[in-house]
C-alpha cells in the first residue's frame, strides 16, 4: 500500500464515526471549504463570539467529537447554516482536518500541513503557526486553506503556492531557512517576542509536520518531539522537503523513522498543553471515544 493509499483512508482522528454520511454529501473543495467554515468558530480570530462555557472544545481533537457537538446544536446538513456564535470553537486544525476528513471519507488522498504564514492580519514581517491541507487531485497534491474564501486573497487559496518564500511555509521550509541562515527564527510561531516562538518552537513544529504526515494529527498544543535535538531535527525536515519533491525513498525512511524512533513515534498519552494557560492535562489516545 503506498503512502497515497494510506492517506485515503481515515486516521483515528479524522474518522467521522456515524457521521460519515454529512460528510459524503459535500461535492467538491468549494463545498468541503463553505461547510467548514459553517461549522468550525476560530477561538482567537472570532473569540468575540465564543461563549465561556463553550471555550473546552478547542480540545475537540477527534473529528467525530466535533461532529457530535455540531449535530447536537444543528442536527442536519454541514452546510446548513449555523448562527455564528454556534459553531463549535476550534483554530486552523480543525478547520483542515475536517476538510480533510471529508476528503478521506470520499475516498481521496489527503492531509494536513503544518506550518506558518503571514497572510492573516498581524504584526509586520511575522508569520503566525497555522495548518492547512493537501488533497492529490490525480496528478500531484495540492494545498489549499479550508479558512480563506476563495478569492479572498491575490494568490490562489485553493492552489496555494508552495516553497520557502510563499504564502504559506512548511515548518520543515522554514526550519531549513533558519539552519541556513536565510531566515530570522524569531519572525516565526504564535506572537513576537513570546516563548510561542523561534527555534525551538519552530524545531517542535517539524515533529508535529511528521505526524500530521502519517495520520496521529495531534492538536497544536500537545507536547511533542521531548529529546529531539537540533541535528535530529535537520534530518528529519531534509526528509520531509525530499519527500515533497517527490523522493520515494525519502518518504519511505521518514515514514519508517517515524514509526520506529522512540524520539518521534506517537506515544498511548500525550500531555495536553492550553493557550488558555490551564493546567496541563494527560489524555489517553488508545483507545480514543468512538461514538
Amino acid at each position: 500500500m503506498t503512502i497515497r493509499d494510506r492517506l485515503a483512508r481515515h486516521s483515528a482522528f479524522s474518522d467521522p464515526g456515524r457521521h460519515g454520511r454529512l460528510l459524503r454529501e459535500l461535492s467538491g473543495i468549494e463545498e468541503i471549504c463553505a461547510a467548514v467554515s459553517n461549522v468550525v468558530l476560530h477561538y482567537r480570530a472570532e473569540a468575540h463570539l465564543l461563549r465561556d462555557d463553550r471555550r473546552g472544545e478547542i480540545n475537540s481533537r477527534w473529528v467525530s467529537t466535533l461532529l457530535d457537538l455540531d449535530q447536537a446544536r444543528h442536527p442536519g446538513p454541514l452546510l446548513d447554516p449555523r448562527p455564528p456564535g454556534d459553531r463549535v470553537a476550534g483554530c486552523c486544525r480543525d478547520h483542515s482536518l475536517l476538510a480533510v476528513a471529508a476528503l478521506r471519507e470520499q475516498g481521496i488522498p489527503a492531509r494536513t500541513r503544518v506550518g506558518f504564514t503571514g497572510y492573516f492580519p498581524g504584526p509586520p514581517d511575522f508569520r503566525g503557526d497555522h495548518v492547512v491541507a493537501e488533497w492529490w487531485n490525480g496528478t500531484q497534491w495540492q494545498r489549499f486553506d479550508p479558512e480563506l474564501e476563495a478569492g479572498s486573497r491575490s494568490f490562489d487559496v485553493r492552489d496555494l503556492p508552495t516553497g520557502e518564500g510563499a504564502p504559506f511555509e512548511t515548518a520543515a521550509e522554514v526550519w531549513t531557512g533558519y539552519r541556513a541562515g536565510r531566515l530570522d527564527p524569531t519572525r516565526y510561531g504564535v506572537a513576537p517576542g513570546s516563548e510561542l516562538s523561534g527555534p525551538g518552537f519552530i524545531r517542535t513544529y517539524v515533529i508535529m509536520e511528521v505526524m500530521h504526515r502519517y495520520g496521529h494529527e495531534t492538536l497544536l498544543w500537545d507536547e511533542v518531539g521531548t529529546g529531539i535535538t537540533d541535528s535530529d531535527t535537520d534530518e528529519v525536515a531534509r526528509l520531509l522537503l525530499a519527500s515533497d519533491a517527490g523522493d520515494l525513498a525519502a518518504e519511505d525512511h521518514l515514514e519508517r523513522q517515524f514509526q520506529t524512533d522512540p524520539k518521534l513515534r506517537p506515544a498511548s498519552t500525550v500531555t495536553q498543553l492550553s493557550p488558555y494557560g490551564d493546567p496541563p492535562v494527560t489524555i489517553d489516545l488508545i483507545p480514543h471515544p468512538r461514538p
